[in-house]
């Protein structure tokens, strides 16, 4: 693997993605919603190249200005959310290309829960990374706060094409939450009821239940396996009253 992630807890229970290119040394951070804990985890390098935002909203963009100024780092998120969002060197589309240092990539629209809300994904080796913001949780969605239900459903179903060993960088730690909800929809999943008891061990140890192989979600994360977008609104709806 070329690039080396790690998770950055920020705020209550958000993460920021440091993301290392061991060949040339890039670095390049996604999501910072607060600047003070990615410029601890920095302190051994004092570097930082890249800010990636996957949307507008404050908990993902609140470290940016912070970071920016001391580090120089360029900023790059979705040119359509440009006008509420601290001011981009790179302003990206659905479909454009990215790189972090040596890992080409590409970007994808996935709005629902945000109506700009970009996904990121680097093709390194063995297997792509996925950066999913608020769109895709472990075992779970994000809130459906400025699209519809039917938009987030057809914004998660454009990860269909990537491998199940595609690793899942999410947002936020929601996993213990949404593993109640899921095994309420789905008390006989095999899988879920495993995954379920995983994430309670790395809890309980105090270690992020991220990242999650696609695959794996495929298998256990009720939002994914909804059979078409009614099924999902219904999800979605029951999920804001669990």
């Amino acid at each position: 693997m070329t690039l080396i992630v790690t998770p950055v807890p920020v705020l209550s229970d958000n993460y920021a993605w440091i993301l290392r290119d061991s060949t040339d040394g890039t670095i390049a951070v996604v999501d910072p919603g607060e600047a003070a804990p990615v410029e601890r985890a920095l302190a051994d390098g004092g570097r930082l190249d890249l800010i990636l935002l996957t949307h507008h909203h404050a908990d993902h963009t609140g470290g940016v200005e912070a970071l920016r100024a001391r580090f120089g780092a360029k900023v790059a998120g979705p040119a359509s959310e440009a006008y509420r969002m601290p001011a981009f060197d790179l302003a990206l589309n659905d479909g454009d290309a990215i790189a972090v240092g040596s890992v080409r990539g590409e970007v994808r629209a996935t709005p629902g829960h945000a109506n700009g809300h970009l996904s990121y994904i680097l093709f390194d080796e063995p297997a792509p990374l996925l950066f999913s913001g608020d769109a895709l949780f472990s075992l779970g969605c994000g809130r459906i706060i400025e699209g519809t239900a039917e938009q987030l459903h057809e914004s998660l179903h454009r990860y269909d094409d990537l491998p199940d060993t595609t690793q899942v960088y999410a947002g936020h730690e929601y996993t213990a939450g949404n593993a109640r909800f899921a095994l309420s929809e789905d008390s006989d999943n095999v899988a879920l009821k495993a995954r379920a008891a995983e994430v309670e061990r790395l809890r309980a140890a105090g270690r992020p239940t991220l990242p999650i192989t696609l695959g794996e979600e495929r298998a256990t994360n009720p939002f994914l396996r909804a059979p078409d977008a009614a099924a999902f609104a219904g999800l979605r709806a029951r999920k804001d009253r669990f």
